[in-house]
């Protein structure tokens, strides 16, 4: 039995604000619940969502920790009641509510992946929320199928550089887009087919000049705002626009004509918000159909750069910057 300490070091939000907000604290070692394991970890994934609650705009939810941190990886080292299957010493990574940015987080079991040979923990931590993300999003909310054209928007994001790798195991054609040229040769190299400078380009007309006209069937939008409208002349008849994330605005006006012409599909999602039954059904869905490619190392998290615990700040004012490619993740 590992001896498990009564506190920890953790990274807190010490008030809404910039990277800077991010401090070092000390917090009791959470216990593990029915259904849930303690994990000693290793690393942990930094992703958007952890920078827009840091700015006071996504609260946690009323059962999670405050602490920002949604994918974590590492050793089991308790487990709580009901949990079958998952030994205490066994290395998992697992996408959790809150609390990453932390020595030790609780999971529930439900969510956790068994951490392969062919994996590294920083590499392992930076799966959970990128791969669910992109496999719901992609295949349950926009039915993408063998034959389809994708065009994700932030080619070289984690969830652009995980949606790039999961298309290509699958047979999908994509397109990104990207803010430089050499963001756009890094896309290429990660294996888009194609990839767009939007900043020289006007992403519509390439898109239309890339498919010929017909336009993609599907399109992951991370930006929302006026790019809607657009992003609507980018889709061949019958598509589906899946949003993500709004980072350009909560509104858009779009001709509802058009898309009844066009019989496009409009829908999207959250990942943090859904029930635990959601996210286990999800969890078993991923194993069963893109765990082992992972096993195997076809597919692995593209990887930018790791931080101490300790930068957390450093992290989210480099994950700012929009300089990274692929994922941050913090070492613990």
């Amino acid at each position: 039995m590992t001896d498990i300490p009564e506190n920890m070091t953790a990274v807190e939000i010490a008030e809404p604000g910039g990277p800077e907000v991010l401090k070092p604290c000390t917090r009791p070692v959470p216990v593990p619940g029915q259904g849930e394991v303690l994990v000693k970890v290793a690393a942990a994934g930094v992703n958007r969502p952890d920078i827009v609650q840091r700015q006071g705009r996504y609260p946690a939810p009323p059962d999670a920790s405050d602490l920002p941190g949604l994918e974590i990886a590492g050793e089991v080292i308790a487990v709580g009641g009901g949990v079958d299957g998952i030994a205490i010493g066994t290395k998992v990574c697992a996408l959790v509510e809150g609390g990453g940015y932390a020595e030790y987080c609780v999971a529930r079991a439900g969510q956790c992946f068994p951490v392969p040979e062919s994996l590294t923990m920083i590499e392992a931590a930076a799966i959970p929320e990128t791969l669910m993300t992109v496999w719901h999003n992609l295949f349950e909310r926009g039915y993408a199928a063998d034959g389809d054209t994708v065009l994700v928007h932030g080619g070289t994001s984690g969830i652009g550089s995980m949606a790039i790798k999961l298309c290509n195991i699958v047979g999908i054609k994509i397109i990104v887009t990207c803010g430089s040229d050499d963001k756009c040769d890094a896309a290429k190299k990660i294996g888009a087919d194609h990839a767009i400078n939007y900043k020289d380009a006007d992403f519509v007309e390439e898109v239309k000049r890339i498919t010929d006209g017909a336009g993609v069937n599907v399109l992951i939008d991370m930006v929302a705002g006026d790019y809607v409208p657009r992003n609507l002349q980018c889709l061949a008849d019958d598509g589906r626009h899946v949003t993500i994330a709004v980072q350009g605005g909560m509104t858009a006006e779009i001709n509802m004509a058009f898309v009844m012409m066009r019989r496009l599909t409009l829908t999207g999602s959250t990942l943090r918000a859904r029930s635990a039954e959601f996210k286990s059904l999800l969890t078993d869905e991923i194993y069963r159909n893109v765990w082992p490619d992972v096993e195997k190392g076809q597919l692995r998290p593209e990887i930018d750069k790791s931080f101490p615990l300790a930068d957390a700040a450093a992290a989210h004012a480099h994950m700012e910057s929009g300089a990274h490619v692929g994922k941050i993740v913090l070492e613990v």
